[in-house]
């Protein structure tokens, strides 16, 4: 490995551990959906009248490749939406930990030698 390319290795590696320090400061991390709800309905008292229920909170994630749906107090609801924040973060962090251990790995193994074509 050249000196350059040893630099350049080096680089890399610091930016790893660098998104990997950024991982271990995220929190907790929860998938899916917050949905906020309302519910507009006849008021019985008033047929001329509506009445408007909520906010409702829920949280939807898929569990075993089906939709769960859960219900949400409003405090939980922000809480639950930080840790969803928190987890498209970490995917976005891990896709460009995926992309410098594939040049970190390109610039330190060596590969197949390529045949010489014939002409």
């Amino acid at each position: 490995m050249t000196r350059k390319n040893e630099e350049s290795v080096d680089r890399l590696k610091r930016r790893y551990r660098r998104l990997a320090a950024r991982v271990a400061k995220l929190g907790p991390v929860l998938q899916g959906t917050i949905t906020q709800r309302t519910i507009v309905r006849d008021d019985p008292a008033d047929p001329e009248e509506q009445k408007i229920y909520g906010p409702y909170y829920q949280w939807t994630w898929k569990r075993n490749a089906k939709t769960v749906t859960v219900n949400l107090s409003a405090s939980q609801a922000k809480t639950y939406q930080k840790a969803i924040d928190n987890h498209r973060k970490l995917e976005e962090i891990l896709q460009e930990m995926r992309e410098l251990s594939l040049a970190i790995l390109d610039k330190t193994t060596r590969g197949v030698r390529k045949r010489k074509r014939n002409e």
